[in-house]
């Protein structure tokens, strides 16, 4: 029909379309990028197609919640219309963070300016904190990570993820800065109390229980947020235990014991986003570290989510590691790595300054600066936030702090909780103790651990007792030590009197919040003198003591462990933990935690972890060669038999499984649960191998004199190591297999032949 018409009305038809083609703009109709039937990466080309460089160097800034919001200390009471407009302007935002909305209209008022008053309608990105809870107000506070992965229990921890997703997400937050995925194989660092302890196995089924249950069946639906597995890579093992020192260490241990973790986190978890880590690795700061970010995280793995700066490690590149000249050149270099946000590394004006510089500079080119945008972008397609911007504001009420979370948080404390010692059957306490002596002032400290909100509260121990106990123990108070030490000996005198008059005496004894944290490093390891001065006193009554170590990283106690008969580690319990620590003294639960880390004698056997290689000795004059308390150790109220350990087949190739399979019975009076472990060993291999390396472990709760036959499957995920070409093989040979109830207590051991693939 074109071929008909006159030239007048061909002029018509065609230079309009020409001017279309030649000033890019776009004929009517709604936007690619706004269809919710295209994917999410042909929905970012054409977002992409459409932004200007103000509107994508936005995208990978982060805004603090003080910039939007009117603040009411640590929570956003309401936002703020005119602090909105003058942060987010025309271009819009990346993310918001440190918000902590009292309600969700507060994200949804932000949110509603983003995609209406902003050019091309991108929403805001709300990013928080939620390591063991929602760090919002009045949300449930579950024990400190370590305690959870101290349970052994991958199905409560997805079902913590779970509470804590559902509550994160009903205040109107997409993402959480969490879990943190270090391996701490140096308990002198402050922050091992975020961790799950020093091994890549059980730290692995956790982390991805975790990420399962944060992201749950999609994280476009309204209980589920963007996982952040954190720091990356390698960060538990800092120079003499300081938080962001160097880590050295060579690709085999990195890819053998660290990177593990974060890979099942990613590919099996499904994780969506990564922080990148302040140290440096092998000389390359982990923000700049092209090898980790990309060609690991995304060639290898197939990370689609985006990587954040930890708070400042992009800026410690040019101020602290030296790597980088300038802003640009910072800039320029971690995100070239496949680092996509900053998280205030810079003030908004001058990040924004800077990365046009590096863009005319051609330190960065267009096609980095899309890769990057469009990672961000495409998350914030995944989460739906395009499609359903606004959170229900009733969700809220329903949800938060219900009486199924709080229940969920005794469970997790309850199964965290590890017997440590119990000589003599001292716990639980008889029915022949009346009067209680409890003694210290960490028995009455409410702290949840750290990452809390900070007005969270737990159930102190002395109060959890009292309320268990009811009117059958007469509980005495005496603190034993003050924060003045010109009354310490009166006060200790006073502590003694208290155990005198009763039947029993329970001290707590471990860290103030003031030493456990983030940049609370320690290079002692001990108790303190007071503490150590109120424990000898106690003990020199006579009287029967159990201490309860209240503390968020592995603690050096020779002395108590020599001399005091009942030990229990309580960790940092979360809400619930005076509860959960009384039901267990009184024997209302028997205990069936197991230590996710090594506890060292001293300070100088770090770093003390349990599957070292053949040549790791810790051998000294004056020091004994072996741990106070070993990895997986945790003792119950009754006792448990080994039998009937088979291998099945007993020959297999490279790439085939076989099975294990073990007999655990209950042969005491109590019921209870069992952690049964499964660790293995390569006799002869290319390459060294620790002695021993947990790939599997199970719980299961015995009645008396009841067994159950468990079975687990070996097989190249877990006999896989990566040998001299640095390559990810099975080689064959001869495999120890080995079970028990702790690596330092192995009832059976077996063998697997493995032979080359047929």
């Amino acid at each position: 029909m074109i071929k008909y018409l006159s030239p007048f009305v061909r002029l018509l038809v065609f230079v309009p379309a020409g001017l279309l083609f030649l000033t890019g703009a776009r004929l009517p109709g709604p936007a690619p990028y706004k269809d919710p039937h295209l994917s999410a990466d042909q929905r970012v080309r054409d977002l992409l197609s459409r932004m200007t460089v103000d509107e994508k160097v936005r995208q990978l800034d982060m805004y603090w919640g003080k910039e939007v919001a009117e603040m009411n200390g640590h929570e956003a009471s309401d936002w703020s219309e005119q602090k909105t407009a003058a942060s987010l302007g025309k271009e819009g935002a990346g993310s918001v963070h440190d918000l902590y909305p009292l309600t969700a209209a507060v994200c949804n008022r932000i949110q509603r300016y983003a995609m209406e008053k902003t050019r091309l309608g991108i929403p805001v990105l709300f990013i928080e904190e939620g390591l063991h809870g929602y760090s919002g107000l009045g949300s449930t506070s579950f024990p400190i990570p370590l305690e959870l992965s101290g349970a052994w229990d991958t199905g409560m921890v997805y079902e913590v993820g779970r509470v804590i997703a559902t509550e994160t997400r009903a205040h109107g937050t997409d993402m959480l800065l969490a879990p943190v995925l270090c391996l701490p194989r140096d308990p002198r660092w402050g922050r091992t109390e975020e961790t799950y302890g020093e091994d890549t196995y059980l730290d692995a089924r956790t982390a991805v229980a975790m990420v399962r249950g944060m992201q749950g069946k999609g994280v476009d639906q309204p209980d589920a947020v963007i996982a952040e597995p954190k720091h990356f890579a390698v960060h538990g093992v800092p120079e003499a235990g300081s938080n962001a020192a160097p880590v050295n260490m060579g690709e085999r241990e990195v890819r053998s014991a660290f990177l593990p973790v974060f890979e099942a986190a990613v590919r099996e978890g499904g994780a969506l986003g990564i922080m990148a880590a302040y140290s440096e690795l092998d000389g390359i700061p982990c923000v700049d570290n092209k090898w980790l970010l990309t060609e690991v995280l995304r060639k290898e793995w197939g990370f689609r989510g985006f990587v954040l700066s930890d708070l400042g490690a992009i800026r410690m590149s040019m101020e602290t590691h030296d790597v980088a000249a300038n802003v640009p050149d910072a800039l320029a270099q971690t995100l070239k790595a496949g680092l996509d946000m900053q998280f205030y590394d810079w003030p908004h004006t001058e990040f924004r300054e800077a990365m046009k510089s590096a863009l005319r500079q051609g330190l960065l080119s267009m096609g980095e600066l899309d890769r990057a945008v469009g990672d961000v972008l495409r998350v914030k397609f995944m989460l739906g936030l395009f499609d359903h911007p606004y959170t229900d504001t009733t969700l809220r009420a329903k949800v938060l702090h219900s009486a199924a979370h709080e229940q969920l948080a005794l469970k997790a404390a309850q199964e965290g909780i590890c017997l440590l010692k119990n000589d003599g059957g001292v716990l639980p306490l008889h029915a022949d103790v009346h009067r209680l002596a409890v003694v210290g002032p960490l028995a009455a400290s409410t702290y949840p651990g750290g990452y809390s909100n900070p007005e969270a509260i737990s159930v102190s121990i002395l109060e959890g007792l009292r309320r268990r106990a009811g009117s059958s123990l007469e509980i005495s108070f005496a603190p034993g030590y003050g924060p003045d030490s010109s009354v310490g000996n009166r006060m200790i005198d006073s502590a003694v009197g208290t155990v005198k008059n009763a039947d029993a005496a329970v001290v707590v004894l471990g860290e103030n919040p003031d030493i456990v944290g983030e940049n609370k490093d320690r290079a002692h390891l001990g108790l303190d003198d007071r503490q150590l001065g109120l424990i000898e006193a106690v003990c020199a009554t006579g009287k029967p003591v159990i201490v309860l170590l209240s503390n968020g990283r592995p603690l050096c106690i020779d002395w108590v462990a020599g001399h005091v008969p009942a030990i229990v580690e309580t960790w940092f319990s979360g809400e619930q933990a005076g509860l959960a620590i009384a039901d267990v003294l009184l024997g209302r639960v028997n205990p069936s935690g197991k230590l996710p880390m090594t506890f060292p004698r001293s300070e100088g056997q770090i770093p003390f972890y349990y599957n070292y290689k053949p040549s790791s000795i810790h051998r000294y004059v004056d020091e004994k060669d072996t741990p106070l308390f070993p990895f997986g150790h945790g003792l119950s109220y009754t006792h448990f038999d080994y039998s009937g350990l088979k291998v099945t087949p007993e020959v297999v190739p490279t790439n085939r499984t076989a099975d294990v399979e073990v007999t655990v019975t209950n042969s005491g009076r109590m019921a209870g649960v069992e952690v049964v472990q499964l660790y293995v060993h390569q006799r002869v291999s290319s390459v060294t191998t620790p002695q021993l390396a947990l790939k599997g472990f199970g719980r299961v709760m015995l009645n008396p004199g009841e067994s159950r036959a468990l079975h687990f499957r070996l097989g190249p995920g877990q006999l896989a190591l990566w040998n001299r070409e640095m390559k990810r093989v099975v080689e064959p040979g001869m495999f120890n297999i080995m079970v028990g109830s702790s690596s330092a207590d192995i009832r059976l051991t077996d063998s697997l032949r493995v032979v080359v693939r047929q």
